[in-house]
């Protein structure tokens, strides 16, 4: 039980930071362009510092093997999800506006602006390691079979690109870059001075609280009035925040994954939607709506669903 009211108590200081975001937006203090700036912050700078601090501070030369079967078992249990999540949204028979949003929805987890905050309230800073392990494989779906749902879902096209396109988006982001040079200087068994490890420190704290208010900020943009259950999103968020925990747990065992790497990557499944569905779906022409409403909807559920799961991992 400890397990489920220390996740309880998380959830709570989660909630309360989501909620300054929200009355932030709700005040006139924090409009669309504030909102740009914090996502070009947290995602190009504050997240790279965050990974750098915590896989140097956490791994070793040592245990960079384990790392890769680790990212192997991610990249099975995003394939699981969405293979899924396919099924399912053929079976409700979704309108094609909806199938691929649906897919992303269902398939693919909020990894970073959810999931770091969440994970380092509930372990640590020794998640930090496991959850950018886990990114890896994540993003790499989300680069690309993500792109492709969404698109086809859409009226809008992208102009392609290819591999060569997929490679170049992919290697260009900060987080996969700073994880990039994290690995380097482990295998080497290098370390960054003094002086840059704490500026990177006090640069990585500010992650969590800013990553929370951006995701309230969020629910107040879609407004708690206008949430509604459209058709499929109940479905989806059974598979969202239950069935993937329970896919991912299986691909970790597979691989003899125990211990904090695998509750960490279990509760990265369990996460709400990835931010990124909506804003492709208005990039592409999808059903914007539908994906903003299952976004907020998932992460006002995720604070019933991650505690009764901390009590299910013990």
């Amino acid at each position: 039980m400890a397990g489920f009211f220390n996740a309880l108590s998380a959830c709570l200081v989660l909630l309360m930071l989501m909620s300054v975001g929200y009355f932030m937006g709700a005040g006139g203090w924090m409009t669309a362009a504030e909102k740009k700036f914090l996502s070009k912050y947290i995602v190009n700078i504050a997240v790279p510092c965050n990974c750098v601090v915590g896989l140097l501070n956490n791994l070793d030369r040592d245990s960079l093997a384990q790392a890769s079967l680790m990212v192997t078992a991610g990249v099975i249990s995003v394939a699981v999800d969405l293979l899924a999540s396919a099924l399912v949204a053929s079976l409700l028979r979704l309108p094609r506006e909806r199938w691929g949003v649906f897919v992303a929805m269902a398939g693919m987890s909020n990894t970073l602006f959810i999931g770091i905050p969440v994970c380092t309230q509930l372990f640590g800073e020794a998640s930090m390691p496991f959850i950018m392990l886990y990114y890896i494989g994540h993003t790499s779906f989300l680069q690309s079979v993500g792109v492709m749902l969404i698109e086809r879902a859409g009226t809008h096209k992208s102009q392609g690109g290819g591999v060569g396109g997929f490679l170049r988006n992919m290697f260009s982001k900060p987080p996969i870059l700073s994880v990039i040079l994290a690995m380097a200087l482990l295998a080497l068994e290098l370390r960054l001075p003094e002086p840059v490890m704490r500026f990177a420190g006090y640069i990585s704290n500010s992650v969590s609280p800013l990553a929370l208010i951006y995701c309230g900020f969020i629910v107040y943009e879609v407004g708690l009035k206008n949430l509604r259950f459209l058709r499929g999103l109940p479905t989806m968020l059974v598979m969202r925040l239950v069935l993937s925990p329970v896919i991912c747990m299986g691909c970790c065992l597979l691989v003899g994954m125990e211990g904090l790497p695998l509750r960490v990557f279990v509760v990265e499944s369990a996460l709400p939607v990835v931010s990124q569905v909506t804003v492709m779906a208005g990039a592409y022409g999808a059903d914007e709506e539908y994906a903003a409403t299952g976004a907020c909807l998932s992460i006002l559920a995720s604070f019933v669903t991650i505690p009764v799961l901390m009590l299910v991992l013990g």
